[in-house]
């Protein structure tokens, strides 16, 4: 049997995820937490978190959340994927909880919060095709 959790602590499996320093603490059943260690080199000019580095962690999270709960054989691809942000960070840790809202067989919708120091900064939606067949990004 597959094991999720090792494959994410497994360097290399997504290098860009790595570069920014986000890590998975727990991902299963359509569900994951992943969190970032607030640093100097995701800061903009004005001392605050990149959006990106925020949107990384929200990406990846509902990636991870859906990967979870993929058959053999199946893929899926983003549709669209959109974040609302409500408050800038600039030390602390970033957690982000992601959750599979809906799952067809052809589609998913899944969203995400991203908290610092339990306070909602961010939350992100997004919309996923999913098929059988296919390798790459987002397959099983």
């Amino acid at each position: 049997m597959f094991d999720l959790k090792r494959f994410l602590q497994t360097k290399g499996t997504s290098p860009f995820r790595e570069l920014v320093g986000v890590t998975f603490t727990d991902a299963d059943n359509g569900y994951s937490r992943c969190v970032l260690e607030v640093e100097g080199k995701l800061f903009t000019p004005g001392g605050f978190v990149h959006g990106g580095a925020t949107f990384t962690m929200a990406d990846s999270g509902m990636g991870i959340a859906l990967w979870s709960t993929l058959d053999e054989g199946e893929m899926f691809l983003t549709i669209d994927s959109n974040i609302k942000y409500f408050k800038s960070v600039a030390s602390g840790t970033l957690v982000c909880e992601s959750r599979v809202i809906h799952r067809s067989k052809n589609f998913a919708i899944i969203e995400s919060e991203i908290t610092n120091d339990g306070h909602l900064i961010a939350k992100a939606m997004g919309t996923f095709s999913v098929s059988k067949g296919g390798k790459g990004v987002g397959s099983r």
